[in-house]
């Protein structure tokens, strides 16, 4: 008998497990709550890491169609305008990891992985399809969809982002918790700013209480721009699409040095994000439990300030698909798989959990700790921005 995975979320961590999957041998049936498969507008950084296990997966060509490969990352003093400290990619990073660095419009992203989850076999790909509840038994999982519709599996994987409802049954432990930060996005061609203002390389900006960051997309005809200040959160935390007053965000950084700010203003719309987590990890419990687990931010949700949100949901996904193509039909080995899974995955994602929330209270520090930030990049620049501990795992 086929062995069939159900994942409940379409979006880059779902598609990617079921491209994991499918590769594993296992038949998918995906449940996406939306009508259509569909990315909000806005940019996502690719680490070595991420992009070796796309190219593993035959996506090279696919992501180099659309994404931008950036020479360099650099780290500025908002306040001041100076460079703090640099970090060579490209060859560079190529050279070190096996892996370019990339960036990429988050829908170019959900799109190439859906056209190869589409070119596999035994995939049931279902729109508006909402995931309400699931029963387990020991040898399935049955969910039931808002719409009454009942899909059965040898296992589940909730990829229902970061208010999963497959989490709330599996877990029961509550809403993600309001972080105080707001993120304000922004997708422009570069061509519509002055040349100055262009940039094809990844630019963060560090300012009391806010940070700026700045890279390009799609071959570099697009410039993503995201500013994240702390503040109070909209009513309705379960958007990340808000509409926004860019005066706001242009009164935030209005004490920031000039080419920080004509950038800002540069900008006239800019769509308004509030950000939640969830505390680091504690064990694997949290990533699964018998026949279900959990993926990306339906498991892990973490702060923007080390970009790996979409890459630990990707590194989920691969490791999903080792563990399951390594199992038995027996239920009992499918249960294992998970385990496995779940084992190999837990503590990685909580110390990049852990880390990204240390970066957010770097990036925004005042008073002597930004002293000491900034003469710390200063004096070991690209030794502190370098990750050799994640991109190379």
């Amino acid at each position: 008998m086929a062995r069939r995975i159900v994942i409940a979320g379409g979006g880059i961590g779902g598609l990617a497990a079921a491209l994991a999957c499918t590769r594993a041998g296992w038949g998918v049936r995906l449940l996406e709550r939306a009508p259509a498969f569909a990315e909000v507008g806005a940019g996502i950084q690719l680490g070595p890491n991420v992009v070796r296990i796309l190219h593993g997966w035959g996506l090279s060509a696919a992501l180099a169609g659309v994404a931008a490969f950036p020479e360099r990352l650099q780290v500025k003093n908002a306040v001041s305008g100076l460079i703090l400290a640099e970090l060579p990619l490209g060859q560079r990073t190529l050279l070190r990891y096996g892996a370019p660095y990339a960036t990429v419009h988050r829908a170019d992203l959900q799109s190439l992985l859906l056209a190869a989850v589409c070119q596999r076999e035994d995939v049931d790909l279902r729109v508006s399809s909402e995931v309400l509840n699931f029963t387990e038994t020991a040898t399935a999982v049955s969910v039931t969809t808002c719409a009454g519709a009942c899909v059965d599996g040898n296992a589940l994987i909730g990829a229902d982002g970061l208010w999963s409802r497959v989490r709330h049954q599996l877990l029961g432990d509550g809403a993600p918790r309001v972080t105080g930060h707001l993120a304000y996005r922004a997708l422009l061609r570069q061509s519509s700013l002055p040349v100055r203002l262009r940039s094809m390389q990844v630019t963060a900006w560090l300012g009391p209480k806010l940070h700026l960051v700045q890279y390009p997309v799609r071959g570099g005809e697009w410039l993503n721009v995201v500013g994240i200040v702390q503040g109070q959160a909209p009513l309705d935390l379960q958007s990340w699409d808000h509409g926004t007053n860019a005066a706001d965000l242009r009164a935030a950084v209005a004490d920031m040095c000039p080419a920080l700010t004509a950038l800002v203003e540069a900008i006239p719309q800019w769509r308004l994000w509030a950000l939640c987590d969830r505390p680091p990890m504690a064990g694997a419990q949290q990533q699964a439990q018998g026949l279900v687990g959990l993926l990306g931010d339906a498991a892990h949700p973490m702060r923007p300030y080390l970009a790996q949100g979409a890459g630990m949901a990707i590194e989920d996904a691969a490791e999903l698909g080792r563990a399951l193509g390594e199992s038995g039909d027996a239920p009992g080995k499918v249960a294992q798989a998970l385990g496995h899974y779940a084992g190999a995955r837990w503590q990685r994602n909580a110390r990049v959990q852990a880390r990204s929330i240390r970066n957010g209270e770097i990036f925004h520090a005042s008073g002597p700790v930004r002293w000491g930030r900034d003469w710390s990049l200063r004096l070991l620049g690209a030794r502190l921005l370098d990750l050799p501990w994640l991109y190379g795992a």
